[in-house]
């Protein structure tokens, strides 16, 4: 086998439960200011959509 084609097979991953549950902890208070970013963006692009939509709709 050549030197530049190793393989690496993971059988398994041995995570103590109280550090898998600071894991978890920590992604949720992480997914929190992602999600208000996700709607802020959200909400502008419809607001942009809908006003667009309303000036196509009421000037023709």
């Amino acid at each position: 086998m050549n030197d530049d084609h190793k393989r690496i097979i993971i059988e398994g991953i041995d995570i103590p439960f109280m550090d898998l549950v600071v894991l978890l902890v920590k992604l949720a208070f992480a997914a929190i200011p992602a999600m208000i970013v996700i709607v802020f963006v959200f909400s502008l692009v419809t607001s942009l959509t809908g006003g667009l939509f309303n000036v196509l709709m009421f000037h023709m």
